[in-house]
């Protein structure tokens, strides 16, 4: 019993660990040019407001 734990925590588990970081980063949304510029404009126009504090 405790050696196929200790097979699927030592073989398995980094198999399974990795299949999941390869599927978030396949899944990761990437912005396109519009929106992309669409946040700088959203940034610059919230630290340009009068009386907002730069530290």
């Amino acid at each position: 019993m405790s050696t196929e734990l200790w097979f699927f925590a030592v073989a398995i588990g980094p198999v399974l660990l990795g299949g999941a970081i390869v599927y978030a980063l396949m899944r990761r949304r990437r912005i396109n040019p519009v929106e992309d510029m669409r946040r700088e404009e959203a940034v610059r126009d919230l630290y340009d407001k009068p009386g907002s504090r730069s530290r």
